[in-house]
């Protein structure tokens, strides 16, 4: 083979690649959206039947408190038309994204402590638990009263609603660990911090990852708590909005972008990198 043949070969190997790889996000995308549509065509459909038999047929509902998908499709059209909901959504996601980057290296610090058998996990292990149990809500309180009706107290209330969950789930997961590869690790002199950020860490981070998807659902609820009671702008202040104007369809309008934002993040980056995670360590097939 010539050097001009290898040249080529070489060159046109890596596009290759990436050429596959492409091909398998854009096919992996095109599910994804056909899923999505499939799933928001049944739930359209079955809310119109609804609709139709509770409000239109029997009138068992009145009108103004159920509306129509076309109602709800409508106000979100205008909503965003007018920047309402762009300016909303914009605000919450932004101290969501503070909130859980916060919660998130605190609550994975938090469990690799109580991984451990020191007086960290005797002082700190029974009250992660009896916090874990506490209601997000219960937050809220002392948050207004500690910073006042400002950012401050939301991202407070969301570090509080979620570190908990990743606290546990990193625990739980380094409790998964072989007692032999922790020998194994110290054997070859991997003592301390070095052991749980060489073996530890790596070992409950499939683990880790169950618990961020979960922190990143207790997150959303103690953001909409916390925006539900306090003043500003965000989804959750216009679902406040809705309720003291009797505007349902602005109410189911808020309600859907907030499922839908939740399920994109959660499908989309918290489910690909639990899985690329699983799939490195083998607790995951590919399909």
């Amino acid at each position: 083979m010539s050097i001009t043949q290898e040249i080529t070969r070489d060159n046109l190997k890596p596009s290759g690649e990436h050429g596959q790889a492409a091909l398998k996000l854009a096919g992996t995308f095109s599910r994804t959206l056909v899923k999505v549509a499939i799933y928001a065509l049944a739930v359209g459909l079955i809310w119109e039947l609804v609709y139709l038999i509770m409000v239109q047929w029997f009138q068992v509902w009145v009108a103004a408190l159920f509306p129509s998908p076309l109602e709800v499709l409508t106000a979100i059209a205008d909503h965003l038309a007018d920047g309402t909901l762009p300016r909303a959504t914009f605000a919450s996601f932004n101290r969501l994204l503070i909130g859980f980057g916060i919660s998130l290296p605190l609550g994975v610090l938090m469990g690799l402590g109580l991984s451990g058998k020191g007086w960290f996990k005797k002082a700190v292990g029974p009250l992660v638990l009896g916090f874990q149990a506490l209601p997000r809500i219960c937050w809220l309180p002392l948050a207004i009263l500690w910073f006042g009706l400002n950012e401050r107290s939301i991202i407070f209330v969301v570090v509080m609603g979620s570190v908990f969950s990743v606290t546990i789930a990193t625990y739980d997961g380094t409790k998964l660990i072989s007692p032999l590869q922790l020998r194994a690790a110290h054997n070859m002199g991997v003592k301390g911090w070095g052991l749980f950020w060489r073996v530890v860490l790596p070992a409950a981070l499939p683990a880790i990852l169950g618990g961020a998807r979960q922190g990143w659902s207790f997150a959303w609820r103690s953001l909409l708590a916390g925006e539900l009671l306090t003043a500003g702008i965000g989804l959750g202040n216009l679902l406040n909005q809705g309720r003291d104007l009797t505007d349902m369809p602005l109410v189911m309008a808020v309600m859907v972008v907030i499922i839908t934002l939740g399920l994109a993040v959660d499908q989309l980056v918290l489910n690909k990198v639990e899985r690329a995670i699983s799939l490195r360590y083998g607790l995951a097939q590919h399909n």
